[in-house]
């Protein structure tokens, strides 16, 4: 078996008595008070030993039973995690048994100011309780320090109160071993004290970080899903999103034959083209400014004109039409199944929203979309469709074939236009 090592003993101690279900601070006063009942332990048996080698001799059950008693109050806090009783019975040890040890062995020139010790209870009751608890512990202290000082001015020159003589350097070098230690240990718990408070800090500031990362992630997984103000308003808004918009331009862009295409891959191959494809089109609609929609199948569906900072979206979603439409004859082609694409183009009222709770879709609804879907369906390979309001709205900036009747079901004979490409001014340059 393993031996435990050193600093996994110092871990398990330093752990030892707190709840996982402690907050930060609790945590922390823990295992502030365990150390500082290790610090006192540590220093009484110190000044125990040394008063035994160069003082006189006394009694050592008083400082024996203070030492027992601090151990078996840690031992009972491990045991029944009350942490209440805990800190109030260890600052009273703290706070009367210097000054019992001190009236056994004299007044403040022979103990050498033992009381002062009792100076930790007040500290440690800022540092266990709050500022203004620790004032009736301070208070009690000021008592006890003037309590002891009336006797010892009071009972002087008392028979009563003769002890065993005591050496001038005995007792100078007790009371700055007295003064010392305590420094010590009020120093070591300050310390220890900012140095927790310190990795509880950094420990809160990479938490905070880390939040902020997935709050960012979130937020770039629902602008994936929602555009931007949809998004926003899902955030704060707990009701059903639904929009009537009078005019948008919507349009579906279908890959010819995928289907036929697809049959002599594997599926891993089927789904890297169509990420390819399809990801590419979203930069492009990203770079025209239009709103994504969803993909359905081989099908892809953008809009143009939900989004207020976009005023020509009619403009916007051919110029994106045929940027996508190029771009299949430009990157798709040499070594690989050549794709084309039919794209129908419509424009007009239409209802927006999101579409129920879980895995939640924004989508688009009315004749508008309808319209745009069929003439996708009804198109020729490589050729942008658009109907009568589109062609209207675009005619002074693109050129169009003559129009043609085509039947749709659902809508009979419907004009549609061909869409050949943009209109070049004559300043620009050739």
């Amino acid at each position: 078996m393993t031996p435990v090592s050193r600093p996994s003993f110092l871990a398990s101690l330093h752990n030892a008595g707190i709840d996982p279900a402690d907050d930060a601070e609790t945590r922390l006063k823990k295992s502030l008070l365990i150390f500082a009942t290790g610090l006192v332990c540590l220093g009484s048996m110190l000044w125990l030993l040394l008063y035994g080698l160069l003082g006189p001799k006394f009694s050592t059950t008083l400082p024996l039973a203070f030492q027992l008693l601090m151990a078996g109050n840690l031992l009972f806090f491990f045991r029944t995690g009350n942490f209440n009783f805990f800190r109030y019975s260890q600052l009273a040890l703290f706070l009367f048994v210097p000054f019992a040890v001190q009236w056994c062995i004299g007044n403040f020139m022979t103990a050498s100011g033992t009381s002062l010790w009792g100076l930790l209870a007040p500290i440690g009751a800022v540092m266990f309780f709050s500022p203004r608890e620790s004032i009736a512990w301070f208070i009690a202290y000021l008592f006890l320090t003037a309590l002891s000082g009336f006797f010892d001015y009071t009972l002087a020159d008392s028979p009563f109160t003769a002890a065993t003589p005591i050496s001038t350097q005995t007792s100078v070098f007790f009371f700055a071993l007295n003064f010392a230690t305590i420094s010590s240990i009020v120093y070591l718990l300050l310390r220890y004290l900012m140095t927790e408070k310190i990795r509880a800090q950094s420990e809160l500031q990479a938490t905070h970080e880390q939040l902020l990362a997935e709050q960012e992630r979130s937020e770039r997984l629902l602008l994936n899903i929602l555009p931007g103000p949809i998004a926003e308003r899902l955030k704060h808004n707990d009701g059903a999103i639904a929009d009537g918009f009078a005019e948008v331009t919507v349009m579906f862009a279908d890959i010819v034959d995928f289907t036929h295409l697809a049959e002599g891959m594997t599926p891993q191959q089927v789904f890297a083209m169509l990420n390819r494809v399809f990801s590419s089109f979203d930069e492009l609609a990203e770079q025209y400014g239009v709103e994504k929609i969803k993909t359905i199948g081989d099908a892809y569906m953008v809009a143009g004109g939900l989004n207020n900072d976009l005023h020509d979206h009619a403009r916007a979603i051919a110029d994106l039409a045929i940027a996508m439409r190029d771009l299949l004859h430009r990157e798709f082609g040499d070594g690989e199944p050549r794709l084309n694409v039919r794209i129908g183009i419509g424009t007009g009222p239409i209802v927006a929203g999101v579409v129920g709770k879980k895995k939640f879709i924004y989508d688009l609804w009315g004749d508008t979309v309808n319209l745009a879907s069929r003439i996708t369906s009804k198109g020729t390979p490589g050729v942008i469709q658009v109907d009568k309001t589109t062609h209207r709205r675009l005619a002074e900036h693109f050129h169009f074939a003559e129009p043609q009747r085509i039947y749709l079901k659902g809508k009979g004979q419907t004009t549609v236009y061909r869409l050949l490409g943009p209109v070049v001014s004559e300043a620009a340059p050739v």
